[in-house]
């Protein structure tokens, strides 16, 4: 699997960190980073491919680079409204437009709380488009006692939408 993971906005970096660092080794994994989210973070992970913000020209940028599905992990409000709209005037932006336009599986982590009206109305235009709107939302159900824990509940929940593999989180029996 060629899965594309980029990171929007300045919070929730970790989660995206986190979600990166959990993937299977058999994943080939490009990572685009927001400036935003560069300044918060540094990205050392030698499993990873990562892209220029800015470098619209770059590979993952074109449909004939054959990504697998695409994961905005945190996704800013700015990123999704511009996602909405067909805006694709950076890397992150323009993988999610490719996304829709070879219709691969793209999932968006909307980081925002409370979402405005705005934000939501976003949200629904792109869920009607058979976008993953999936915002790291507590699951009480999973008897997460730590952070941690919460967290491999919300990548494993991202990861069974997208068709990975994994075992980050106590199935319902």
């Amino acid at each position: 699997m060629k899965l594309v993971v980029a990171i929007t906005g300045a919070s929730g970096v970790q989660l995206g960190k986190k979600f990166i660092d959990y993937l299977p080794s058999n994943i080939e994994v490009h990572v685009v980073v927001s400036n935003n989210a560069l300044r918060v973070e540094s990205f050392e992970n030698k499993k990873v491919t990562l892209h220029n913000s800015d470098n619209i020209a770059s590979s993952i940028s074109s449909g004939s680079f054959k990504v697998d599905a695409t994961a905005i992990i945190p996704c800013s409000m700015n990123t999704l409204a511009k996602v909405a709209c067909g805006i694709s005037d950076n890397l992150p932006t323009r993988v999610a437009s490719v996304a829709l336009k070879e219709q691969k599986k793209l999932l968006l982590a909307p980081r925002e709380l409370p979402f405005s009206a705005i934000a939501l109305e976003n949200m629904q235009k792109l869920a009607s488009l058979g976008v993953i709107i999936a915002p790291p939302v507590m699951g009480y159900y999973s008897d997460s006692s730590t952070l941690e824990e919460m967290e491999k509940f919300i990548i494993g929940k991202w990861y069974d939408v997208l068709g990975i593999e994994n075992n980050l989180y106590e199935r319902w029996k």
